[in-house]
């Protein structure tokens, strides 16, 4: 895959989805199902190295682009999470004077609800390739659990799943 169709992927991913996550079904459809160039597992892998590194959760996407073609995929998938704060940037602050109104209200609401919705949609078929034997399964609803009862910063969770993931597999 060229780097420029590599970035206007990527863009359109991140360009769409208002915060991190959400951009994963545009991820998973262009880079696992449409142009193949990418695999659900390698995909998963993105999203961890993404989630335990500082910064906004869409940083997994420049894991993607890394997958895809090397250091200079990274470097395109870092410039295509860029690009829409220094689009939106204007436009938030042309809404955020109009914030009270209830049309504008509403318009955030849906956006939040859709924004959901993606991130449920995106988690279906990536749980399908990691969830693979009863240790993933617990691993996978144990973080669950940590995360809705404790809201404890993510970066446990994903450190506890690795310990958890090696001492399973040193015990058998």
């Amino acid at each position: 895959m060229n780097l420029l169709l590599l970035y206007l992927l990527l863009l359109k991913a991140t360009a769409t989805s208002f915060s991190g996550l959400t951009s994963m079904p545009v991820v998973r459809n262009d880079m696992v199902e449409r142009y193949h160039v990418l695999t659900d597992r390698q995909l998963n892998a993105a999203v961890a190295a993404g989630r335990t590194a500082p910064g906004p959760n869409g940083l997994y996407v420049v894991g993607v682009g890394y997958f895809v073609a090397g250091t200079p995929g990274a470097i395109v998938g870092a410039l295509a999470v860029m690009t829409p704060a220094f689009l939106i940037i204007p436009m938030m602050r042309y809404l955020g004077a109009r914030a009270n109104r209830p049309a504008v209200k509403s318009a955030i609401q849906a956006v939040m609800l859709a924004a959901a919705g993606l991130v449920i949609a995106a988690a279906v078929p990536l749980a399908r390739d990691a969830l693979v034997d009863p240790l993933s399964v617990a691993i996978a609803l144990g973080s669950f659990l940590f995360l809705v009862l404790t809201k404890k910063d993510t970066i446990w969770v994903i450190l506890g799943s690795a310990a958890v993931g090696l001492a399973g597999k040193l015990i058998g």
